[in-house]
């Protein structure tokens, strides 16, 4: 046996049977029209236009040509290469064809234009999506516990007592231990406030009355001295004041939507079967899904 398989014969003969099988599934191809590549003016003003936004310029009669010929080259490769199913186990393929259904879904979600009272009930029942931070506008001075030991407290009433006396007018950046970050922020969102200092300043400085020296305030670097100069409330906005966005959100929920609805739809052409000695409950869950 092992003297045969290093027979060149053999090698032939077997090289010869595939390429009969593989000749025998090319040949069977559908006559008449199905077997026709047409080049309809539409695809060669589009060949056209393709070469001119590469290049710069229009493309010469024999560069449309050639053009075109590429064009017929890829068709029938593209024909055979179905025919043969070459796109069956290519997972680039596939997830390209995937992404020209969806493109499908997204042109029939794309015609729909929502009316104003659509996008003011998106805007309902999606207000968080949309809301207005609160903003502040306050100055701090740091104090470095790693400094201050076990003084920390005593050294906070001290320098705090001190800004009382000077007020909105105190000259903070003279002040306090070395720090990073500024000394004063304007209308400054809350969420900008807590990527600076934390979650837990944010929560207190929400809590200080306007107008004075309070602390000592705690972040991630140690404890602050704050001066909450302004405060502006968080709120839902109208729909004048955020429409693009709100638009914006919409198209998406009803892409998405309808992608889902046209999946489902395809879907009920299919029986779904998970092999296996035991699914698991997520492999149940999408057989039943199909049925």
């Amino acid at each position: 046996m092992k003297q045969l398989c290093r027979e060149p014969l053999v090698h032939f003969l077997l090289l010869g049977a595939g390429l009969f099988v593989a000749f025998g599934l090319v040949g069977k191809r559908p006559s008449g029209e199905l077997g026709k590549i047409v080049i309809t003016q539409g695809q060669i003003a589009h060949l056209a236009a393709g070469y001119h936004r590469v290049h710069g310029r229009p493309a010469s009669p024999e560069e449309l040509e050639g053009l075109m010929r590429d064009y017929v080259r890829e068709e029938v490769y593209c024909r055979e290469a179905l025919a043969l199913g070459l796109d069956r186990d290519d997972a680039v393929i596939r997830n390209r064809l995937r992404l020209k259904m969806e493109f499908i879904a997204d042109d029939v979600a794309a015609q729909a234009e929502p009316t104003d009272e659509q996008l003011r009930s998106y805007l309902r029942e999606h207000p968080e999506a949309f809301r207005i931070e609160p903003r502040f506008t306050f100055s701090q001075v740091y104090l470095n516990p790693e400094r201050h030991h076990q003084s920390l407290a005593q050294d906070a009433a001290q320098l705090r007592m001190r800004l009382h006396q000077a007020g909105a007018t105190a000259d903070v950046s003279e002040l306090g231990d070395p720090f990073l970050l500024e000394h004063t922020f304007v209308a400054l969102a809350a969420s900008e406030v807590a990527k600076q200092f934390g979650e837990t300043f944010v929560v207190q400085l929400g809590t200080l009355p306007r107008g004075q020296w309070q602390g000592p305030v705690e972040s991630g670097y140690g404890v602050h001295l704050v001066f909450v100069s302004d405060t502006t409330e968080g709120r839902v906005p109208t729909l004048e004041e955020v429409r693009d966005a709100v638009r914006r959100e919409w198209a998406n929920a009803r892409r998405l939507e309808a992608h889902e609805k046209f999946y489902q739809d395809l879907l009920k052409r299919y029986t779904v079967t998970i092999e296996g000695p035991q699914p698991t409950q997520a492999g149940k869950k999408l057989a039943m899904e199909a049925r």
